[in-house]
């Protein structure tokens, strides 16, 4: 049998909350980041295969599911 030890540390909650929400914030930026890059990336396929707008709508239907079955995966 292991000797596991218990520790109690007190903490600042409001320096704890601060922290927690600049790391929301961080992270929120990073998705908007990623996403901008990923919907530009889609912009210069669609322009250099010269969809047309029909084919357009369909990669982003396809982006769109994409991404829906991620979150649901992380959920």
């Amino acid at each position: 049998m292991r000797n596991i030890q218990t520790r109690n540390f007190k903490a600042d909650e409001d320096a704890l909350i601060a922290l927690l929400s600049k790391a929301k914030s961080e992270q929120r930026s990073d998705d908007a980041l990623a996403a901008s890059i990923h919907i530009a990336a889609l912009a210069i396929h669609a322009r250099k295969k010269e969809m047309s707008a029909t084919e357009i709508i369909e990669l982003l239907e396809r982006e769109s599911e994409r991404y829906k079955n991620q979150a649901q995966e992380l959920h």
